[in-house]
């Protein structure tokens, strides 16, 4: 971080993602003034960090972080052009925009990071995966990797193609766990609770089973059969979810394999 400390950064939009990212940095003890921040709407929150908001770019700053989305990249990516072919890496967390696509905009000598964050990054839970290209060297992805840490957790993918299959994994993935929940508590209230205790005992449920899962020693698989004793009512509600033709594994690869194939249709 002492890099961007002394050559600065630029945020090319600030909407959930980009303001989440940011405030870590500060908290962090980022020095606001290391910050440039290109936005056409500037928050009252953003404006009270004291961060440089649309103002001269630096003229050769460590990272141009890419936040906006990704229909509007192109456009908005034209101001920086100029910082192509240099020693700024741009840090994309644009859905879908491969690194050949940054290279044709930008250059070829371009040190380019994609990126897939996912929504719990707004509460400092997220997870991350990064890959670089070529052009990227160790000492700029783990710059990318220490920024992005301000928000959870970062992974660092084989290739493109890896980091597809983790988009349908970890970045569309709380879209699953929204809506298991939202299933699960409609099934309560089919079976008689009242709405506002079944959405509460959901989201309870699923809150508390995933920290434990994630700070457990064991495996998912050994906690799921800690909870099920044999011939119980745990073991009956599993045998429709686990059922190997219609349950939750085979719904679970068609759901990931939809999601990889419109990433790969989106990126064209």
């Amino acid at each position: 971080m002492d890099e961007v400390k002394t050559r600065g950064m630029v945020l090319l939009g600030c909407g959930k993602m980009g303001s989440a990212m940011l405030k870590g940095w500060l908290d962090d003890g980022l020095p606001p003034a290391s910050v440039t921040v290109l936005t056409p709407h500037p928050s009252p929150w953003l404006q009270s960090t004291g961060v440089r908001i649309n103002a001269e770019l630096p003229e050769n700053p460590a990272v141009v972080l890419l936040a906006v989305k990704p229909q509007k990249m192109e456009e908005a990516i034209e101001p920086l052009k100029a910082l192509g072919n240099g020693d700024t890496v741009f840090l994309s967390v644009a859905a879908g925009i491969t690194i050949a696509t940054y290279e044709e905009i930008l250059g070829a000598d371009t040190p380019i990071v994609r990126a897939m964050p996912n929504t719990p990054a707004a509460v400092n839970r997220g997870i991350t995966g990064i890959v670089g290209n070529a052009s990227a060297s160790a000492a700029q992805l783990d710059l990318a990797d220490a920024l992005l840490r301000a928000v959870g957790q970062v992974v660092r993918t084989r290739d493109e193609e890896q980091l597809r299959a983790l988009t349908a994994i970890s970045g569309c993935g709380p879209a699953y766990v929204f809506h298991l929940i939202e299933t699960m508590a409609a099934a309560g209230e089919k079976a008689g609770l009242d709405r506002d205790l079944a959405l509460q005992l959901a989201r309870a449920t699923v809150a508390g089973a995933g920290h434990l899962a994630e700070n457990s020693e064991e495996t998912p698989e050994q906690l799921r059969i800690n909870v099920t004793s044999p011939n119980g009512v745990t073991a009956e509600a599993l045998r429709v979810l686990m059922d190997p033709e219609n349950g939750f594994p085979p719904l679970m690869e068609r759901a990931v394999e939809a999601a990889m194939k419109r990433d790969e249709e989106l990126s064209k």
